[in-house]
């Protein structure tokens, strides 16, 4: 029946597909190897060095390889073989992992092989989210995005306990040679757990004499890296409705601040480092508890409805912290923002959904860049600016700041996307043509 809401989908039927648990399995062990290894390896830089600021700059050059990963290699993932862009990605990760756990290796190699095997992330990452639209459909889909964004922050969590816990108990070389090894077993997940499909921006079969021989010119005049990549951002930007989800997307720079300053946070609450362990782990579980729920019980149409308003509080309770509330407080505050950072999960559909399946891991890759780069960006400002002023405060400015971002957002959103628009999220739109976005609608 016309218009009917589609069927809700459950846990079980998602996880009945095998090649949805090959690829789920295979992000768990690389995400957390990625932790892992960015833990294991600034502890190293630190042992030898002593100095935080190298320490700090190892932290951050698990950061910054997202510029080049997500601008130049994401595209990889809709140039060739998305299983073959996931394997190729583990294999190269493992391969220089392997390489950190040689004894006497100098500082600056091993930062620049956590610099490389970084960059290798975005088109792993990339190749995923646009494999994974391909493998589920409708709900399914959006049940199992939902499950990989949880995924994606409980592996970040688990890996830097797991780092921390393998260099104490195991020394810093044990625990990169087991970062490779799940690398390994990732790159064999997806190889052996998942079909072989072509490349989704392969050329149209020919049809006629003139089309072989434009292909044929086309194929002698490939466009550069660089130029791709200014089809990316333009794919992204000039859309309205496309930038307004990548947007929406991006907030996150703002309500993760908190995770940013949790240690001169948690001091200034008289609090040491477990105080400081609870305030970052407290940024992030309401998002990974919630999403799945939100996925599971809130229909497609209700998501989109209730993205711009919960993008709103998820900022604006941080605001909360200008009343400087004791740690018990803090901790309910930062976990009930999380909660409502379960709009990303609207977000991300639509947006995933609206980008074109031949430019999709391109367009995410420069989504995910965005937010490690802004995260990134927002944690440097927040830390300067909590050497002026309270931790509690720069928390405060930030969601302020947020939430004046989200309120444009929101009403940009349904001019572009008004309640109960014929896309939902969650279904796929009609096909559009190849070198343009569909219309109306997205997540990021």
């Amino acid at each position: 029946m016309r218009g009917a809401a589609p069927p809700r989908a459950t846990f079980r039927e998602v996880f009945a597909v095998r090649e949805f648990r090959a690829v789920w399995f295979s992000q768990v062990l690389s995400v957390t190897g990625d932790r892992l290894a960015l833990v294991a390896l600034t502890l190293l830089v630190f042992d030898r060095t002593g100095s935080p600021l190298l320490s700090g700059l190892v932290y951050a050059s698990g950061y910054l390889p997202w510029v080049v990963g997500g601008l130049f290699l994401s595209e990889l993932a809709d140039r060739y073989p998305r299983r073959t862009v996931m394997v190729v990605c583990d294999a190269v990760r493992a391969v220089l992992v392997a390489i950190m756990v040689v004894p006497h290796v100098p500082v600056w190699a091993l930062v620049a092989l956590l610099f490389v095997a970084t960059m290798f992330a975005p088109p792993f990452d990339s190749a995923r989210a646009a494999i994974t639209a391909d493998i589920l459909s409708g709900e399914r889909y959006v049940l199992g995005t939902a499950i990989t964004q949880t995924t994606f922050l409980a592996g970040q969590a688990i890996g830097a306990v797991a780092g921390g816990v393998a260099v104490a108990f195991l020394g810093v070389r044990p625990a990169l040679a087991i970062d490779a090894a799940t690398f390994v077993l990732s790159a064999l997940l997806v190889g052996l757990g998942t079909r072989a499909r072509p490349a989704a921006a392969r050329p149209e079969q020919a049809q006629s004499e003139q089309a072989q021989s434009k292909r044929a010119q086309s194929k002698l005049a490939q466009p550069s890296p660089l130029a791709r990549m200014q089809a990316g951002l333009r794919l992204v930007f000039t859309d309205r409705a496309l930038r307004t989800l990548l947007l929406f997307g991006w907030l996150v720079v703002f309500y993760t601040i908190p995770e940013g300053i949790a240690a001169p946070y948690a001091a200034g609450l008289g609090g040491g480092s477990i105080a400081a362990g609870l305030v970052i782990a407290s940024t992030v579980v309401g998002t990974t508890i919630a999403t799945p729920l939100f996925s599971r019980f809130v229909g497609p149409r209700r998501r989109i409805d209730l993205m711009g308003p919960l993008a709103v509080l998820t900022c604006a309770t941080l605001v909360l912290t200008a009343l400087r509330p004791g740690l018990a407080a803090s901790l309910v505050i930062f976990s009930l923002s999380s909660v409502f950072g379960t709009y990303q999960l609207a977000a991300n559909t639509a947006f995933v959904i609206r980008v074109p399946n031949e430019r999709r891991a391109q367009a995410f890759g420069i989504a995910s860049m965005g937010v490690i780069v802004g995260q990134g960006a927002a944690f440097v400002a927040a830390g300067a600016a909590a050497e002026v002023l309270t931790p509690a405060a720069v928390i405060a400015i930030g969601g302020a700041l947020g939430t004046v971002v989200a309120l444009v957002l929101t009403l940009r959103w349904r001019r572009v996307s008004p309640p109960g628009g014929r896309h939902a999220a969650g279904r796929r739109p009609e096909p559009a043509p190849a070198s343009r976005s569909v219309p109306l609608r997205e997540s990021g």
